[in-house]
């Protein structure tokens, strides 16, 4: 007889997953998209089940939006205060989704409010993973001016991510819009210098340099794509990688 095939290893044991608010709307103006939800939700039982550990960041894009026009001339900080409310409403959402499949899961936030979250603390939370729950990173840093893609670079260090995958709406970072451009080439990897000096759309220039200083790895994918997350895991030629120039070969 022959042997069971065996799974293949993850190429990572601890990951932080960027999900941008707009990715949870689905095809809807604004909002959750329940069915998107329960994809991810799925997706991310599936890397956890293989054994690594994920921790989340979620913009709060699809929820702002609906409100924006309220905001226009608002103080800038309290825009911000508002917007890291949405990411919370979000967090509380994929926590929702994500135990309706049995994954055990905490959501941590930068703000108090105890009632619903835990405070970010940042053993704990490395406690959590360990044990084998998601967590989920609510409120951004908890300070206005700084957006959650610099949430993501940041609680990934702190927690001893191995890289950041940044989960968007197409399948990596091209030379292109490929949305207006259909012969726009994807870039396979790029250095952080090159996201820099090319103003390309990967994370703002904070999160970048973030991740320039601390040698913290990028893969860039469409998280709206079905098994594009297990594979990015796997270490497959899924997206756009950014790293440390010395790295490329």
């Amino acid at each position: 007889m022959s042997e069971p095939d065996t799974p293949p290893e993850p190429a990572y044991r601890r990951v932080l997953l960027k999900l941008s608010g707009e990715a949870l709307m689905g095809d809807e103006e604004y909002g959750i998209s329940r069915p998107f939800l329960e994809r991810i939700a799925l997706e991310i039982q599936e890397v956890a089940a293989s054994g690594v550990q994920v921790a989340v960041v979620i913009g709060g894009g699809n929820i702002f939006r609906g409100v924006a026009p309220a905001a226009h001339g608002m103080d800038r900080a309290t825009a911000d205060y508002m917007g890291m409310l949405a990411t919370v409403m979000n967090a509380l959402a994929l926590q929702d989704a994500l135990e309706h499949q049995g994954l055990p899961t905490r959501v941590q936030t930068a703000i108090s409010m105890q009632q619903m979250a835990e405070p970010y603390i940042r053993r704990r939370a490395i406690r959590h993973l360990e044990k084998g729950r998601v967590v989920i990173f609510g409120a951004g840093t908890g300070n206005p001016f700084f957006t959650t893609d610099t949430a993501a670079s940041l609680r990934a260090m702190e927690i001893g991510a191995e890289v950041v995958l940044k989960g968007t709406k197409v399948d990596g970072v091209y030379t292109e819009d490929p949305m207006t451009n259909p012969d726009a080439m994807r870039y396979r990897r790029l250095t952080y210098m090159d996201v820099i000096a090319q103003d390309l759309k990967v994370m703002d220039a904070t999160a970048i340099t973030l991740c320039r200083d601390n040698r913290l790895p990028i893969v860039v994918f469409n998280c709206v794509k079905p098994g594009a997350l297990r594979r990015v895991v796997l270490g497959e030629d899924e997206g756009t990688r950014v790293e440390a120039e010395e790295a490329e070969g």
